[in-house]
């Protein structure tokens, strides 16, 4: 009975969303500053979704020829990743906090590789997946200094926002 639990949990996807919604918490831009046991809730649960993520990341990466560039990034992510779990949570509340970011930035790149990986297409505009059924527009930022800088799709509801490259 256990490996049947065990077996059906692993070909459940990755819940990229809720991992990329506790980076916003440290990252995002209406992020707010975090102390005692919110920021030690959420440090834990960043290495959490890393534990859950890096095995993810790993595997999908392995499936890639040798020679594969974005194999050898992802790999080397994994790596980094594996290293910043293994460092001891900082007692002083801004050692704390520096060292959350530093787990939601880790925790993002290899939110990227998964999806670079899984060939999830992502908005443009936004970072979130284009889902099937999304109403989506073709995406061209065009550089001063030449052609399409990043080529690919937006959804239709982030068309008119901003985002700085």
């Amino acid at each position: 009975m256990n490996a049947t639990v065990h077996a059906s949990a692993l070909t459940q996807p990755v819940d990229i969303d809720t991992m990329r919604h506790s980076i916003s918490q440290l990252l995002g831009p209406d992020a707010q500053p975090l102390a005692g046991d919110t920021l030690t809730t959420l440090q834990q649960l960043l290495r959490g979704h890393m534990q859950l993520l890096i095995p993810e990341v790993e595997q999908a990466a392995l499936q890639r020829d040798a020679e594969d560039v974005p194999r050898y990034c992802a790999l080397a992510c994994v790596g980094e990743a594996r290293t910043k779990l293994h460092i001891p949570s900082r007692p002083d509340e801004y050692g704390a906090l520096a060292q959350a970011r530093q787990l939601a930035r880790r925790l993002a790149a290899l939110c990227d590789h998964y999806e670079a990986l899984t060939d999830v297409a992502m908005c443009l505009a936004c970072d979130q997946p284009l889902r099937e059924g999304d109403d989506t527009l073709p995406y061209h930022h065009v550089t001063p200094s030449g052609p399409a800088a990043r080529v690919g799709r937006i959804h239709a509801r982030c068309a008119h926002t901003y985002r700085h490259a």
